[in-house]
């Protein structure tokens, strides 16, 4: 017999490939990297994400809040060369009124305007979102139109915003509207109060309650533009025609300088079709008057008058704050002859 010497068994390429370890893809640092690391233990190759590459969106909301607070002081925002008395009305509730009166208001303020609101609406929400007392016994906007007490004396200043008053509403203001039936030029009540003022404002905002009485018609009278909030639902505009109807019947009548000067899209929500359809409704019938920001669903908005705040002090990094800002430099620059700087 034969006997051949044993050979180990050799295993296929294939065979060896699957019996091999699996180790893990690891990035093999180049030899310019190690010639650098060796040179500069500080050294941080490109490959290596930075902190601010980590996290973009925090230092983004950050630039934001710096600049949406302005801590400089300085006057950011262009100022008119006479006061612009804006009436914010639309007969319809909950479409943003006094949320828009309030926000557009501080960040006016902020960027050094002088800033007065009147709270006209009996419930008082714009007393509220600016921390002004507006309980029984304090001298309000009633007074004004049923007592001719002056408005300098209604006046409180806005506690932590420079440059910013406000003429708060009490629930006496509820009865006013039967009131001033049987006064004298009951129309223009208020607009005599806010020309005797014996300050210069930059900007009188009025937060009109949502019906069409007396009080809205005071409004009306009182300014010299009109800026209406559209909710971005099929039945904010569903009364809007009424409105504008409203506001001709007092240019003709009353006001002959009153305009529709600005149109705001609040509550939009870019999750549904009809807010787009509703935007481009608007846009197609008022033009220019409609401004390119608008206000989307944002619940640091509706947080915000739960602590006395606006959105612009409450939380100046969120989309609603930067969304009202870019609306208050957009007023600002529409309605401007005279450049920023000029001293109060």
């Amino acid at each position: 017999m034969r006997f051949e010497a044993a050979v180990p068994h050799q295993p296929t390429a294939a065979a060896a490939r699957d019996a091999a370890p699996v180790v893990p893809d690891v990035p093999v640092a180049s030899a310019e990297s190690l010639a650098a690391v060796a040179a500069d233990p500080t050294y941080v190759s490109r490959e290596t994400p930075t902190r601010e590459e980590d996290d973009p969106p925090l230092a983004m909301e950050a630039m934001r809040a710096v600049q949406i607070l302005n801590p400089s002081g300085e006057v950011t925002m262009p100022r008119p060369d006479r006061t612009r008395v804006m009436c914010v009305a639309n007969q319809k509730g909950g479409v943003g009124k006094t949320t828009t009166t309030v926000n557009l208001a501080v960040a006016l303020a902020l960027h050094g305007n002088r800033v007065l609101v009147v709270d006209l609406d009996p419930q008082g929400n714009a007393s509220t979102g600016l921390n002004v007392p507006h309980h029984t016994g304090i001298p309000d906007v009633y007074d004004c139109l049923i007592n001719s007490v002056p408005l300098a004396e209604v006046a409180q200043a806005v506690e932590g915003i420079p440059n910013l008053w406000c003429v708060p509403a009490t629930i006496d203001l509820a009865g006013a509207e039967i009131e001033l039936v049987s006064v004298v030029a009951r129309e223009s009540r208020l607009d005599r109060a806010i020309a005797a003022y014996p300050g210069q404002f930059d900007y009188v905002f009025i937060d009109c309650p949502p019906s069409l009485g007396l009080l809205t018609v005071n409004a009306l009278v009182a300014a010299q533009e009109v800026l209406i909030p559209i909710q971005c639902e099929y039945y904010a505009l569903e009364g809007l025609n009424q409105l504008i109807n409203n506001i001709n019947l007092v240019r003709q009548h009353l006001n002959p300088k009153l305009d529709v000067s600005t149109i705001l899209l609040t509550m939009y929500d870019r999750r549904t079709r009809l807010a787009d359809a509703v935007e481009q409704d608007v846009r197609n019938h008022f033009g220019d008057k409609v401004l390119q920001a608008v206000i989307p669903r944002n619940v640091r908005v509706s947080e915000a008058p739960s602590y006395g705040q606006s959105v612009m002090t409450y939380d100046p990094g969120s989309r609603g704050a930067t969304s009202y800002f870019e609306a208050a430099q957009e007023i600002a620059e529409r309605g401007v002859k005279e450049p920023v700087g000029r001293n109060a």
